[in-house]
């Protein structure tokens, strides 16, 4: 079963979630009770923030070498340093940008400890609290990244003297390696899909029945269902919010009484029915069988043969590729200008290896300039299995795999000297406003072996 965000947030993620809230007063190491160990400007940084950091690290399995601590208060000083700027600045938090990731975020935690009961029990405060805590900590991250934002676009524009001065001042070795990239262009036939969704749904509908009669939703679930995640659950998603699931999935399981098995649901991810086990709050426990459209022998044979034929008669020059893909091609994004592909993501003319569907590489792999593949099934831009599609694939052209050049890639090289001039603005950002900034750091952190050695000189004595 798809879900639209991951259960378990990056460590990126939880490092900024749990950055601001505030521990219980406890013992630390060295025997230390909680306390203000950094200010910077008019803003403090606490060892129970720090602790946070550690804790949330240790319960992802990450490793904490005895440094942790010092990277993780380095880069909360300099994210201070960024924070005070955007406040001078005047700069405005995006507040429908933070209640939609304070509610995703609250959602996560929620579906990996269990409910909301068990989150409070794990920070020891009201679900209300910690929101408001988070959201301060999102609003500061939103401000923080604005600023970062500024001082990197603040640049000037990249011409094409920094392009080649760049080049002068680079080893070919240190040059970026442009991977082979494919130009290619397409004929698709897509099978019966009306037919093969009816004849998935009627499958559906007897599972459905049997287990209205008596059988168990479990076992069904573990023989039939294509969700290979919670088919050897028996079908159990597990306890986790609502919004972590497509939302017509999510309003059908909401509307169920448990024990109640659902009509057919639709979602991308294909056909479901659905078997709530308890809800709470706005969370849920529930089985599902999902099924996706199969097709037939009969489509693939069909499809083939008037693929072969406009194959054949391209190769005899009876018709241009462009022509046939124009009269017979049945995929609209490419029909119209004469099969050729782009990539859905970035809308280059040109594929990287891995930015082609596995199908679509394996049938332009061996060919040359020029040839058009045999039929072959693939999958269409949405990548799901079921919407197959057939198609004939012409290789119009490789680049091969080369070290950036100013000739061939400009586009890349340029972007590589903005990047680079980004990120010394905001290095020198950062080293003006370590010396221009009232800093005081506690001496507990003397040894730490900190990047910016600037940092060292604001160690209390």
């Amino acid at each position: 079963m798809k879900k639209k965000i991951n259960i378990f947030p990056s460590l990126a993620l939880l490092c900024g979630l749990f950055l601001a809230t505030a521990l219980s007063a406890q013992q630390y190491p060295d025997g230390l009770i909680d306390k203000t160990v950094a200010v910077v400007g008019n803003e403090m940084i606490t060892i129970s923030q720090i602790e946070q950091e550690v804790q949330m690290m240790r319960a992802q399995g990450l490793s904490s070498d005895r440094n942790v601590r010092c990277e993780l208060l380095e880069q909360m000083l300099v994210t201070k340093l960024f924070l005070m700027q955007s406040r001078i600045d005047s700069l405005k938090v995006n507040q429908d940008m933070v209640e939609s990731e304070l509610s995703n975020r609250i959602a996560q935690v929620k579906t990996s400890l269990g409910g909301e009961k068990e989150v409070e029990e794990y920070f020891g405060k009201s679900l209300y609290k910690i929101r408001q805590e988070w959201r301060k900590n999102i609003e500061e991250q939103s401000l923080t990244q604005q600023m970062q934002g500024k001082v990197a676009q603040a640049v000037d524009e990249i011409t094409p003297i920094d392009v080649k001065q760049m080049l002068d001042t680079t080893q070919v070795a240190d040059l970026p390696v442009v991977p082979v990239k494919y130009k290619l262009s397409q004929i698709c036939i897509y099978p019966d899909r009306e037919a093969a969704n009816m004849a998935c749904k009627e499958r559906l509908l007897a599972l459905r029945e049997r287990i209205i009669a008596g059988e168990s939703f479990s076992m069904l679930a573990r023989l039939y269902s294509k969700d290979p995640g919670s088919a050897r659950k028996g079908g159990e998603l597990g306890m986790a919010s609502k919004s972590i699931f497509w939302p017509v999935f999510s309003d059908a399981a909401m509307s169920l009484k448990p024990g109640i098995v659902s009509q057919i649901v639709e979602t991308p991810d294909g056909f479901h029915i659905i078997q709530v086990i308890e809800k709470k709050g706005d969370m849920f426990n529930a089985r599902h069988i999902l099924l996706k459209p199969e097709y037939t022998s009969e489509d693939r044979e069909k499809a083939f043969k008037t693929l072969d034929s406009l194959k054949t008669e391209i190769e005899n020059g009876a018709v241009t590729f462009s022509l046939a893909a124009k009269f017979y091609s049945q995929d609209p994004s490419t029909r119209t200008n004469g099969g050729q592909m782009c990539d859905p993501q970035t809308g280059s003319a040109y594929f990287e290896i891995d930015r082609l569907k596995p199908q679509d590489y394996e049938a332009i792999r061996y060919l040359n300039e020029g040839d058009v593949s045999k039929p072959v099934e693939s999958l269409d831009n949405e990548g799901r299995s079921g919407n197959t599609v057939y198609k004939i694939v012409r290789l119009d052209k490789a680049i091969p795999a080369h070290p950036a050049s100013y000739e061939n890639d400009y586009d890349l090289l340029a972007n590589m000297a903005k990047q680079k001039k980004s990120m010394q603005a905001i290095n020198d950002f950062i080293n003006g406003k370590i010396v221009s900034t009232h800093i005081i750091i506690d001496p507990i952190f003397k040894d730490c072996p900190f990047e910016r050695e600037a940092f060292l000189a604001k160690i209390r004595p």
